[in-house]
């Protein structure tokens, strides 16, 4: 993307958390959202992007170094004292330094360490935002001041913005200004029912979803009156789906499914993209347009061959996905492979219902808490047969699930156990097999999948909270064993 006589160019990443793709460019006929659009009309739009694990942490971590939360190490919420296997772990702050880049992040950045992160500017590194006490303009002016001191020196910053995060604020700062009301929005397909509470819920998603176009909006208008937008790769992506039932903290299309958009030098004006990608192709593509040499671990793939209207046939039609529940009181494993229209889920056997699914559903058991966006008892009874049956599988689920994504976006009927989709089905199992492989996935071996889950099970009491300098014990075991050392 880059020769000796072009400048490189400046990269600015924009990612807002818990956000799927219900905006306008993404065919979403309720989101009101013309600055996002308008950014996807100008480069190019992702329409089948994912990320390799849907919660924050993991998500972000893969997103910074290229590698998938197996290879990194970072298998949950850094709130819960989870990190790399290794501080030295390359990541694009690091490199981008050592090229002559300057590197500022602004909001939360929730990866461990953070002393693996040295970057050379932060603002509100600290704050998740969450109740958007802090306004929009204390966000860009950190932004302004970022630039004003890069002072001609190309520069890497990532702007995290903290909608549509669970509180879904409704108005903050008075934004958005317009409203969404619950009778003008419909809820996600893949939540399977429809109620009046549920409704009001949703309204306030998509009024987060509001904020966040006029937060995108105000960055564009700031780097563009800086002169830098000529010059900036932009790179919007989200960490992952939104936290209704089936979404965020799962391996479903409705956590992994997120918006992807592009645009600046080497990008195609316009163009849109159905191939399959991910956020872990998100480093190799900026080193790339760095003119930077990639790493032989990298799985992601730079973007760079589908920047441009041309047609990709050589292009890797391939999804992966992991989760472990993200801290001790969820933790369950599960992982996933997508090929083209065709979607297997492997769920090695475990002890008990799935507590993420749980933490969605008020069926009868008892948990500790629920999210708000959780299914009521009366909700939870009124599913129809086919959407309760899924529900039920989410909470106990086979070994294997297989979808067909074409006919079945959201995923209702498994496919797994029928005879005409068998060879499919197997197919799909040596795909997952072959990645395990190609990554050292700890999971893909029983030993360490127990001692994981017997670990996380010890503390679901949340004690390592108390401990100072609290180590996970599996950050040692599956460095040693990818490594094959010692224990």
């Amino acid at each position: 993307m880059t020769d000796s006589t072009t400048p490189r160019p400046n990269i600015l990443f924009i990612v807002p958390e818990d956000l799927g793709p219900q905006l306008g460019c993404y065919g979403d006929p309720v989101a009101r959202t013309p600055r996002i659009d308008a950014l996807a009309r100008a480069g190019v739009c992702f329409t089948n992007a994912s990320v390799p694990y849907s919660i924050c942490s993991p998500s972000r971590a893969c997103c910074l170094t290229g590698l998938y939360p197996q290879q990194n190490g970072h298998l949950g919420l850094a709130t819960h004292n989870f990190e790399y296997y290794r501080p030295d772990t390359p990541n694009l702050v690091t490199r981008l330094q050592t090229a002559g880049y300057r590197t500022g992040i602004i909001g939360k950045l929730h990866v461990n360490p953070e002393s693996a992160f040295p970057f050379d500017f932060t603002s509100l590194m600290h704050e998740a935002n969450f109740k958007r006490e802090v306004p929009m303009e204390t966000y860009v002016n950190s932004a302004r001041q970022f630039w004003r001191e890069s002072d001609g020196q190309p520069w890497f910053l990532t702007v995290n913005f903290p909608d549509a995060h669970l509180p879904f604020v409704r108005q903050a700062d008075g934004r958005p200004a317009r409203l969404h009301n619950p009778d003008d929005v419909r809820l996600p397909s893949w939540v399977g029912v429809d109620s009046p509470r549920l409704r009001e819920i949703t309204a306030d998603y998509y009024n987060c979803i509001a904020r966040v176009d006029e937060w995108t909006g105000a960055l564009l208008d700031a780097l563009d009156a800086a002169g830098l937008a000529d010059n900036t790769l932009v790179c919007f992506i989200c960490d992952h789906g939104p936290q209704f039932a089936r979404g965020k903290g799962t391996v479903y299309q409705a956590a992994l499914h997120v918006p992807f958009i592009m645009r600046g030098p080497g990008v195609t004006v316009g163009t849109v993209r159905d191939e399959l990608v991910a956020n872990v192709d998100l480093a190799p593509t900026v080193l790339t347009a760095a003119g930077l040499p990639l790493d032989d671990e990298f799985l992601g793939r730079s973007l760079q061959p589908l920047l441009a209207a041309a047609p990709a046939p050589d292009w890797p039609q391939e999804q992966f996905a992991v989760t472990t529940g993200s801290f001790p009181y969820n933790c369950f494993i599960s992982e996933s492979v997508r090929c083209g229209r065709w979607k297997l889920i492997w769920t090695p056997p475990q002890t008990g219902p799935n507590p993420i699914a749980g933490s969605y559903l008020h069926n009868g058991t008892e948990r500790p808490f629920r999210v708000i966006t959780a299914l009521q008892t009366d909700e939870y009874a009124a599913l129809p047969p086919a959407v309760a049956a899924a529900y039920a599988r989410w909470e106990n689920p086979p070994v294997y699930e297989l979808y067909d994504l074409e006919n079945d976006p959201d995923e209702w009927h498994d496919l797994a156990g029928d005879p005409r989709h068998a060879a499919i089905r197997d197919q799909l199992v040596a795909r997952l097999q072959n990645f395990q492989r190609a990554t050292r996935d700890p999971f893909a071996d029983a030993a360490n999948r127990e001692a994981f889950i017997a670990e996380q099970q010890d503390y679901r009491d949340g004690r390592y909270q108390d401990v100072p300098d609290f180590k996970w014990a599996y950050v040692k075991r599956f460095r040693c064993w990818r490594e094959n050392a010692d224990i």
